[in-house]
């Protein structure tokens, strides 16, 4: 049994998809699988019962799934305690801020060349763990969270983007107000996997008479981009950041979907002027 076979593990758990667990370990799905398969191998029990539609966890799972974190989270804090002391900060964060923050890492290392400033790539789950262990310094997420321990500072708010095919009746727009789009179905994600997103778009809808007209979730293991070019009449929500090659781009009248991008910090972790001097910069960017 290997650590990665239990991230991998970590991950189709949370993900119920072999397609999604890769994207998010950033590896190829047929590589999770062989490493899962592996890991059953090695433990003798079935974890996962497969088919083209789903994935189901086994009564194994639901009891390995916690000592699973525990490794991994021992894991973090073995890597914290012998880190090398020094002016070294590590910033995890996902790809969609890979932008904004190597440019505030570039002007923090111009200020401190001596430092030694990591960027990190963790999903969000493990971001949070990485700053509350110590492994991580602080993490760059959208939305708040609120854990004992953890202090949350908003860095800017940032525009999410309405997205249509070209084949929607709104698609030559120059701009367009949420009720125009509010006949329209919205494809979105589970709303157990974006709680923040569905609560940004039903607070913006609230001030209309009508609500949006929600379409079938947009399942873990597809894109976007293939469920609009499915469904021409619909419409979905974008972060800013997110790839929309191949779909229309619509602008909103009003600027109501907005959503905040914070920095998580350990509530007893001193302020270096390194880490100042970075939180700044990520401010500016």
């Amino acid at each position: 049994m290997e650590l990665r076979q239990l991230t991998y593990f970590v991950a189709v758990c949370e993900e119920l998809s072999f397609s999604g667990a890769a994207a998010r370990c950033f590896i190829s799905q047929s590589a999770i699988s062989h490493q899962i398969s592996r890991l059953e191998r090695d433990l003798g029990v079935q974890l996962f019962e497969r088919s083209t539609r789903s994935v189901v966890p086994t009564d194994a799972t639901a009891r390995l799934l916690p000592l699973a974190k525990q490794m991994l989270s021992l894991e973090s804090a073995i890597r914290a305690a012998v880190r090398t002391v020094g002016p070294r900060i590590r910033l995890a964060a996902n790809m969609s801020f890979a932008t904004r923050s190597l440019s505030a890492i570039a002007g923090a290392r111009a200020a401190h060349p001596e430092a030694e400033i990591e960027f990190v790539i963790k999903p969000f789950r493990q971001r949070i763990t990485a700053v509350t262990d110590g492994d991580c310094d602080l993490a760059l997420i959208r939305g708040r969270v609120d854990q004992p321990g953890l202090v949350v500072e908003q860095l800017w708010v940032e525009d999410l983007v309405i997205a249509t095919s070209s084949a929607h009746p709104l698609a030559a727009a120059d701009v367009v107000t949420l009720a125009d789009l509010s006949s329209y179905p919205l494809l979105l994600p589970p709303e157990q996997e974006q709680v923040l997103l569905h609560t940004v778009i039903r607070t913006a809808f609230a001030e209309l008479p009508t609500g949006p007209t929600f379409g079938p979730p947009i399942p873990p293991d597809h894109t976007a981009t293939m469920e609009l070019i499915n469904r021409p009449e619909a419409w979905t929500v974008l972060y800013a950041e997110s790839t929309t090659e191949g779909l229309v781009v619509l602008r909103l009248t009003e600027h109501k979907l907005r959503i905040p991008v914070s920095a998580v910090l350990r509530a007893d972790a001193r302020r270096s002027p390194i880490m100042a001097t970075l939180l700044t910069a990520l401010h500016r960017c």
